[in-house]
């Protein structure tokens, strides 16, 4: 029999009731899930690599521009059908190959700003048309930021939508409070320093109405938090703001519960593991990461160019004879491969600084 989160949800996909199951254990064991946005086969392929290496569980998640990529760049894309295709397209395929790793996968959207919505809704009949045949959702979870809104405009779409997502068990995560930075085409660069931290007041509005429909919900809560990568000192977050909020909502519920809210962590690219570390101690189970990701993808191919260089620059010839073939080094499978290698590497290294590795 095994021990460990395999002994509470199953290897594959999960959703629903297990969904729940996979964030109370994480919870209660004090670790967070990476959250990886992926844009093909070869990143989403690195990714369960790395998690099933570190026997733990994973979160892989399309981004608008994300599914419109693995879609094809050929594709138009003008009321969001290419990235409504590739996003599906992408949880298809992590649904047929996330058993085989021995892991639990969690299949989610990212951002989804109020212009994006034709994107959501696509995915979201998607969900609907799957759940007919299986009875579950194709996504296990959904994100709508509609942080850009008022805090009563973003609770009254996010309620619409939860009450279509709940009788499928599909998850929705919601933003509140900005998360500022640029990533995949939503620039906050310029946003109000203030509009970067969260109140517990909004915390509990949010838990109050969304707990009248579901339990499945997130909340990514700002606390400073930046998309991308910056110089030390030049981003400050404020993570013991989400021990706060548990204080809050746990006061205004009369509960003995330590944290009743499930948190995520935006724009977790380049934060100090003591950051990260405090994060997950009040409650935060999913932590994104993207930039560093895509940088660990890149550095793999530089670092294959780089010390093969000499073998890359025609088909034949190289430093072992002008007649002498390349294509052991130009083949695709080749540099490709290196490029996950690093990837894998790096996602490695966020479950261990989520707590996450050994999980299984």
């Amino acid at each position: 029999m095994p021990s460990g989160l395999l002994s509470v949800v199953p290897a594959g996909v999960v959703t629903g009731d297990n969904v729940r199951k996979l964030f109370n254990y994480a919870r209660e064991h004090q670790f967070a899930i990476p959250a990886v946005n992926c844009t093909s086969t070869s990143t989403i392929n690195a990714a369960l690599e790395a998690a099933r290496d570190a026997k733990a569980p994973i979160i892989i998640q399309f981004s608008q521009g994300g599914g419109a990529f693995y879609a094809g760049k050929g594709l138009e894309n003008k009321n969001q059908e290419a990235s409504i295709l590739g996003s599906v397209a992408g949880a298809h395929y992590v649904r047929l190959v996330a058993k085989s790793y021995g892991i639990p996968v969690m299949i989610h959207s990212d951002h989804c700003a109020k212009k994006l919505l034709p994107w959501f809704d696509g995915m979201l009949k998607a969900d609907e048309e799957y759940f007919k045949i299986h009875g579950e959702p194709l996504f296990s979870s959904h994100m709508l930021d509609l942080s850009e809104e008022s805090k009563e405009e973003n609770i009254e779409i996010c309620k619409k939508y939860l009450k279509r997502m709940a009788p499928i068990d599909c998850l929705l995560e919601m933003e509140i409070g900005i998360t500022g930075g640029e990533e995949d085409g939503v620039n906050n660069e310029d946003v109000d320093n203030n509009s970067l931290y969260t109140q517990p007041e909004d915390i509990w509005d949010i838990y109050r109405e969304f707990t009248t429909i579901t339990d499945l919900f997130t909340i990514a809560a700002a606390f400073g938090n930046v998309h991308g990568v910056y110089k030390p000192g030049n981003v400050r977050l404020h993570p013991e703001l989400l021990g706060k909020h548990q204080v809050f909502v746990r006061e205004q519920l009369k509960t003995d519960a330590e944290k009743p809210v499930w948190f995520v962590f935006h724009g977790g690219s380049g934060s100090a593991a003591s950051e990260i570390k405090t994060a997950v101690g009040h409650g935060c189970i999913k932590m994104n990461i993207d930039t560093d990701t895509q940088w660990a993808y890149w550095d793999g191919l530089r670092n294959f160019y780089e010390s093969k260089k000499g073998y890359l620059q025609t088909q034949i010839g190289n430093p072992d004879g002008d007649d002498k073939p390349n294509k052991k080094n130009y083949d695709p499978r080749v540099w490709v491969r290196k490029a996950e290698e690093s990837m894998r590497t790096r996602v490695v290294q966020a479950l261990q600084e989520l707590n996450c590795a050994g999980a299984l």
